[in-house]
């Protein structure tokens, strides 16, 4: 098992864990992107308006699975919600959020 491997692998585990416990999958992309595909029933919240939308996140009481392009976004999401006291995860880029549900 290389590095990579590894660390994708995680993630796949991470992924399938927070769908277990009922997560919702968080696009942060912009409308746009998310109008060229999208995983089917996420909730669209592009980042720049994420601080005006928390309040929706939190009445969810959910954990949250932040996907973007690539996971850079996401990252920023998923950090940007944990400070909030929100459970939520980096799913990285949407395409391989998708290939996991």
């Amino acid at each position: 098992m290389g590095l990579l491997d590894f660390i994708f692998g995680i993630k796949k585990r991470q992924v399938s864990q927070y769908l277990d416990r009922g997560a919702v999958i968080l696009d942060v992309r912009t409308q746009r992107e998310r109008d060229n595909g999208h995983i089917e029933n996420s909730i669209h919240i592009p980042l720049n308006e994420l601080n005006n939308r928390v309040e929706d996140i939190q009445k969810l009481g959910k954990p949250v699975i932040a996907c973007c392009a690539s996971g850079v976004r996401s990252a920023k999401a998923a950090k940007f919600l944990n400070l909030k006291n929100i459970d939520a995860i980096n799913g990285g880029g949407w395409l391989d959020v998708k290939k996991k549900l």
